[in-house]
This record gives structure tokens, C-alpha cells and sequence, in this order.
């Protein structure tokens, strides 16, 4: 029995990208859109909670990585792609705040509000690159640049 090799392997890509996007149990989940090709990245929906999730892991590592005495967190995600590359390559620019959370304290993200005091207000821009393989669990971040808007 032939076995197409690349049309086995889109539709395993296609199932994992449906397994992943169901992660609340008892919720409807719709399949991928159709349009989703292995290899070609693909603009999505910003407000999901996936490119959510794929942002936070980013701010996750510049904040491991930043010497800042205080966690940033994602406060806009303006522009996302999904690529399905064995597994998931989420392409995200996001726009990050620094919090009144200090790194020492631990805190979840979540819990922390965006400083209110203007000398210490910052905003960064970043682009993450996020690869989550779902039947692995496994995230890696390869690329997060961040910068400082200097533009007036």
C-alpha cells in the first residue's frame, strides 16, 4: 500500500494544530481553517487564546533575560502568524509594559498591573519567535528582540 508522504504529513500537522487549539476541556472547538498549509505562515486572530498563550511564553523570556528590576508583560499583540513546522512557529509583534511587579516577588503576570508612576513606565516593542509542540509539550523561543520606540 502507497502511502502519500506529504499529504500524510499535512494531515497530521492539520490534527495537531486542532488538537492544540482544544485545550479547555467541553468547549466547542473548531478545526483549522482550511487554508492553514504546512510550511507557509499564515496571519491569525490576535485575541486568541493560543497567540496569547505564544506571547506570554515570549515575555517570559525577556523577562529571564532582561536585568530590569521589575516583570513587563505583553499589554497589545499587534500582528501574529502561525507557521506549522514540526509543530506550531508562532511570528509575534508584540508591545510590552513594564508592571509594578518586581522579578524578586515571582508573581503571576496575570496579578500584575502596568506601572502607574511615570518615571518608571516603559514600553518595549518585541518580536517573538514561539515554536510550541503540542503532542510534546515542549515551547522554545529562538528569537525575542525587543527595542524601545524612540520615535517622538
Amino acid at each position: 500500500m502507497a502511502v502519500n508522504l506529504p499529504c500524510s504529513l499535512a494531515a497530521l500537522c492539520c490534527l495537531a494544530l486542532w488538537s492544540f487549539t482544544g485545550t479547555s476541556g467541553g468547549s466547542h472547538v473548531t478545526p483549522p481553517h482550511s487554508t492553514i498549509r504546512p510550511g507557509f505562515p499564515v496571519p491569525v486572530n490576535t485575541d486568541s487564546p493560543e497567540v496569547r498563550r505564544a506571547a506570554r511564553f515570549g515575555v517570559y523570556r525577556y523577562n529571564n533575560s532582561s536585568n530590569d528590576l521589575f516583570l513587563f508583560k505583553e499589554s497589545q499583540i499587534k500582528q501574529a502568524m502561525v507557521q506549522i513546522v514540526r509543530g506550531l512557529k508562532y511570528m509575534l509583534h508584540v508591545e510590552i509594559k513594564r508592571t509594578v511587579c518586581e522579578k524578586r516577588d515571582h508573581p503571576s503576570l496575570d496579578r500584575c498591573h502596568f506601572q502607574r508612576e511615570k518615571i518608571l513606565q516603559q514600553m518595549l516593542r518585541c518580536y517573538f519567535e514561539v515554536w510550541i509542540t503540542p503532542w510534546t509539550h515542549k515551547v522554545h523561543i529562538p528569537v525575542a528582540h525587543c527595542h524601545q520606540d524612540i520615535s517622538p
